[in-house]
């Protein structure tokens, strides 16, 4: 009778019951739910009254064969995205899971025709092996491999922190150029600045204070009791995390914008009784906190910035770095406790980025918000864009061997094997040299070449193409700079094809790099809302492909 009243079951193979099963897979997916989501009674419930004929196949069914199956798929994607780029760069950083197991996570970056930045994680490995520069170095390389990033073209820009292990990885992997990420050189030196005696004192007289409110619930209550009756927001104080420099600029900012209503608390005979050993910052101390806090606030908004994954970042950190040594310059009217953070975060800071200081500012000319370089004395900024014009010639000159080499692989007709110019990507981080490409045998001339050719003739191609691109160069150099409220990616997706079509390859091999590795780190809040408490057993094959799913889908 139930039967004839709902129908026979869908049949597993059936398209209806094909595409209710692929749903609940990217539900599991896209919103983080575990295997056993279902078996839950509520979710057999909702599906039984959605779909009565549909039956749900098991919990194994989904982590062995759907999720697999839709990682495959969502991988193919992302590989064909890939391969339409002609340059790619990477971010990687490690992190470990609530079971203790170390992970490595590598994130793809890159610009497409279009001139749009997208970001693709590709993968999340465990790394069993001790974390040394020679064992990540064998995981990028499989990276590279895996995924078919390398370009004959450009080399791959990679984005790290600072530690010494991945210096080792990315040279012994062979990739190019380096870059260190700019919010943890940022972070660096401003622990540096917090960690001067004075302020490192302060900081610790207002984490008790903090901390107090946090543990009393009476304290608390009184707190919210005068901020009512000072028409301030009823906002909790921030107790911040060591390691997190921006927590306790946080901190401090909540703490001054509240410091009326905790004095009046810690005053209160309900309160004061049990704290007895929690003091109010006096006047000078609020004097240090504010100054703190202004020193620091632009170094908080220069994160900030560099975190976002839509528009190029790389090109912001010779200028940010310049505006930040510049406001720490010393100033006659600073406190003690000012100048001497601004010597500690100085002294951190300025030694850095060395090694590639050079292509960086080759990546902030080629950013049209930029390119007039005012930090630089002319004759520097007329070497920027020398090297710039060397390198777009070397770029255009592989980017033809290449095309020709794909249409000889086609069928075309030419010497077989790679010329010398395909061998080796374009060196962005080091002089460009001028590529000597084996050529063809001269064409036969016509009647009219061998009667007039010695009056009239015509540039050879590599000769009119160098023109070309000096061209270009000259007219982008002495362009207006566009607003700082404008996108980049816009304004070369504008003029690329008919303004700039040789230099503009150039701008997208650099601008696809990010500046920093918050991508790969992003990754970390996600892992943690995947392997959870419930979830701390997950095989790392599935963490792999749920991280891979939830941000690539």
């Amino acid at each position: 009778m139930l039967t004839s009243t709902f129908g026979a079951p869908l049949a597993q193979k059936s398209a209806r019951a094909k595409e209710i099963t692929k749903c609940i897979a990217v539900f599991m997916a896209k919103d983080m739910r575990p295997f056993s989501v279902v078996e839950n009674e509520g979710f057999r419930l909702l599906i039984n009254t959605l779909e009565p004929k549909y039956h749900i196949p098991s919990r194994q069914y989904f982590s062995q064969t759907e999720i697999p199956a839709l990682y495959k798929q969502t991988k193919e994607k992302v590989i064909q995205t890939l391969r339409q780029a002609n340059s790619i760069a990477i971010t990687t950083d490690g992190w470990t899971s609530r079971a203790t197991e170390s992970f490595i996570t590598i994130t793809a970056h890159v610009i497409t025709d279009e001139w749009e930045m997208l970001s693709f994680v590709l993968q999340t490995r465990p790394l069993y092996e001790a974390h040394t520069g020679v064992h990540i170095a064998e995981i990028l390389r499989s990276a590279v491999a895996e995924w078919e990033l390398e370009r004959a073209a450009c080399g791959i820009g990679v984005v790290t922190d600072n530690a010494r292990n991945m210096d080792v990885a990315v040279r012994e992997a062979g990739l190019a150029p380096h870059v260190k990420c700019f919010a943890h050189t940022l972070n660096l030196a401003s622990q540096a600045g917090l960690s001067v005696p004075r302020v490192h004192r302060l900081l610790g007289r207002v984490r008790r204070v903090v901390a107090f409110f946090h543990r009393s619930t009476t304290a608390a209550a009184v707190l919210t009791s005068n901020q009512k009756a000072m028409e301030l927001p009823q906002h909790k104080l921030i107790i911040d995390v060591v390691t997190r420099w921006n927590s306790s600029l946080d901190m401090l900012e909540r703490y001054l914008k509240h410091q009326s209503a905790v004095a009046a608390t810690l005053l209160s005979p309900y309160v004061r009784r049990n704290a007895r050993e929690i003091d109010t910052l006096d006047h000078a101390d609020i004097n240090d906190a504010e100054d703190i806090v202004k020193l620091l606030k632009p170094m908080k908004t220069a994160t900030t910035v560099l975190s976002d994954e839509k528009t190029p970042t790389v090109s912001l950190i010779v200028p940010l770095k310049h505006m930040i040594e510049s406001s720490m310059a010393p100033n006659e009217e600073d406190s003690a406790t000012v100048s001497a953070m601004k010597r500690a975060i100085l002294d951190n800071l300025s030694n850095r980025y060395t090694d590639v200081y050079d292509w960086l500012l080759e990546c902030t000319a080629l950013d049209p918000r930029f390119r007039t370089l005012p930090h630089l004395e002319e004759d520097l900024r007329q070497d920027v864009f020398r090297r710039l014009r060397e390198k777009a010639v070397q770029l255009s000159n592989k980017t033809n061997v290449t095309m020709e080499e794909a249409d000889e692989g086609d069928g075309g007709e030419g010497t077989s094997g790679p010329t010398p110019a395909a061998e080796q990507p374009v060196n962005l981080t080091g002089t460009a040299e001028e590529a000597e490409v084996e050529q063809p045998p001269p064409n036969k001339k016509t009647a009219l070449e061998d009667l007039l050719g010695g009056t009239f003739t015509e540039p050879a191609v590599a000769e009119s193409q160098v023109y070309c691109i000096e061209s270009e160069m000259a007219k982008y150099k002495n362009g207006k700079p566009i607003s700082l409220k404008s996108c980049p990616l816009e304004w070369w997706k504008e003029n690329a094809k008919i303004m700039y079509p040789l230099l503009s390859p150039l701008a997208k091999a650099y601008l696809s790099i990010p500046a920093t590795s918050v991508p790969s780190e992003r990754v970390f809040s996600t892992a943690g809302d995947i392997v959870n408490v419930r979830r701390s057993q997950l095989l790392a094959d599935n963490v792999d492909m749920l991280i891979f799913l939830k941000k690539n889908m």
